[in-house]
């Protein structure tokens, strides 16, 4: 279980990912060692799976996002598998998500203009096994992106 001190660490963590650790533990109150010592142990806990950097696509040219919800022929042996393994091999595809329901996954594709996403939906896209049904959506603006938890 979280200790309102490792909550607090978390809400500090997320906040500013880069933060020195001394000024982290200064932060929510803690010795530089202890802080250490309990970031450890919530990453092998699992809690802390990575720190990472957050890109903007869109600052380094890439300016067209869409949604393609796919429903798979699920009729064939291992159509999913085939179907995930491919698409794990597209670069531009950023995010590959399964569901249950109608539409089987659901990919997030990056392209750098509408020329580029009709090269990829056209070469790589369409040539992926076992797909049934696609459709896009054009992604048009992000109203809310919570890369934080409440804690």
């Amino acid at each position: 279980m979280l200790t309102d001190t490792d909550r607090r660490l978390l809400r500090r963590l997320q906040a500013d990912p880069g933060m020195p650790v001394a000024d982290l533990a200064e932060a929510v109150g803690l010795a530089p060692a202890t802080c250490y010592k309990r970031l450890d142990r919530l990453q092998a806990a699992g809690v802390i799976r990575a720190t990472r950097a957050v890109i903007d696509w869109n600052a380094l040219g890439y300016t067209v996002e869409v949604s393609l919800r796919i429903t798979l022929d699920k009729t064939q042996d291992r159509a999913f598998d085939a179907f995930l393994a491919a698409a794990r091999d597209i670069p531009e595809v950023q995010d590959i998500q399964t569901f249950l329901g109608r539409v089987d996954t659901r990919l997030s594709v990056l392209a750098r203009d509408m020329a580029h996403y009709q090269e990829v939906y056209r070469e790589r896209i369409l040539a992926l096994p076992h797909i049934a049904d696609i459709e896009a959506l054009m992604h048009v603006a992000t109203i809310k992106d919570a890369e934080t938890l409440p804690l």
